[in-house]
């Protein structure tokens, strides 16, 4: 198994997109995996879910689970398949489930204030 880590993110948490502000938290978490960059996860109750739209692709992590995504759409942009959630990640990683991460882009920030 890789080396995954969860912890509370400090501080407050913000995620933008287009302009528009997604989400606010102090409730985050920070997934770090690895040598990869560290992942922040957003409760989805600190998210504006009504900017999100399922779509129908889905990925598979042997460390995690399988992953859902919603495309961002807002009034200046849409960004597809630029959220993922594991809506039943496998116990090891159980905190992460019902939060958001985003794929970060030109269009799509993760702050913290």
């Amino acid at each position: 198994m890789t080396d995954i880590r969860i912890r509370k993110a400090t501080g407050t948490w913000v995620i933008r997109s287009g302009g528009a502000i997604l989400g606010e938290s102090k409730n985050a978490l920070e997934l770090s995996e690895g040598n990869l960059a560290p992942v922040i996860y957003f409760p989805r109750a600190d998210i504006a879910m009504a900017l999100l739209d399922r779509t129908d692709k889905s990925t598979h992590c042997p460390y995690k689970g399988d992953a859902s995504y919603f495309s961002i759409v807002n009034k200046s942009s849409i960004s597809d398949n630029a959220v993922w959630s594991y809506e039943e990640p496998i116990t090891p990683v159980a905190e992460i489930k019902d939060h958001l991460a985003f794929v970060l882009s030109d269009s799509v920030k993760v702050e913290q204030l």
